[in-house]
């Protein structure tokens, strides 16, 4: 019980912007993720194209932006690596196909040096919490005062039903209202394909 409150905890305080918390949450997941990168990729030359770093921020970055608009309903860490997990493979599905509609010539695409086994250092540098803090900020500023409530009555863990009684307009639609708010921001920020 007290590990699923613990990440219940961790959840919210992501929710709220905790630099602490976000960097906890990528020490958690951030080898998953990144480990799915290199096993969809295998070996091939699309491996030596993508960085499984690069394709991780990308994913954090979407995660980040609406888990702190309160768009996802995450109950277990299970809950959350398979979120994670499935954002991931869409983002390198989205990126591959990218590559092969824009018909490069993956051979020719390959840098002269391949530096495989690079390593990154555990946890957040002070300029990754800036940039996590500056997102939310810009998610904020991006946001209508309607969306902006939509977000502030999710994060403080109302379902749609009740945010339905408190706003105008039926649950569904206030849902509705809500992914699109967060698409068109993740879309103008760029941490989600057009």
């Amino acid at each position: 019980m007290a590990e699923a409150d613990s990440f219940a905890e961790l959840v919210q305080r992501v929710r709220a912007g905790d630099p602490d918390a976000a960097t906890d949450l990528v020490r958690r997941y951030e080898p998953a993720i990144r480990r799915v990168v290199r096993i969809r990729l295998g070996g091939g030359r699309l491996a030596a194209l993508f960085d499984s770093m690069d394709v991780c921020q990308s994913v954090l970055g979407s995660f980040f932006l609406r888990a702190a608009a309160g768009q996802y309903s995450i109950n277990t860490p299970e809950d959350l690596l398979k979120l994670l997990t499935a954002m991931t493979r869409n983002k390198l599905a989205f990126q591959v196909r990218k590559q092969r509609a824009q018909k490069r010539d993956v051979s020719r695409d390959l840098p002269g040096e391949l530096v495989h086994d690079r390593v990154a250092a555990r946890g957040s540098t002070p300029s990754q919490q800036v940039e996590a803090r500056e997102l939310l900020q810009e998610l904020g500023r991006r946001l209508t005062p309607d969306e902006r409530m939509l977000v502030e009555l999710r994060n403080q863990g109302h379902d749609w039903d009740a945010i339905a009684d408190r706003l105008t307009g039926s649950a569904e639609a206030l849902r509705k209202k809500h992914a699109r708010a967060l698409d068109r921001v993740a879309k103008e920020l760029g941490l989600e394909e057009a």
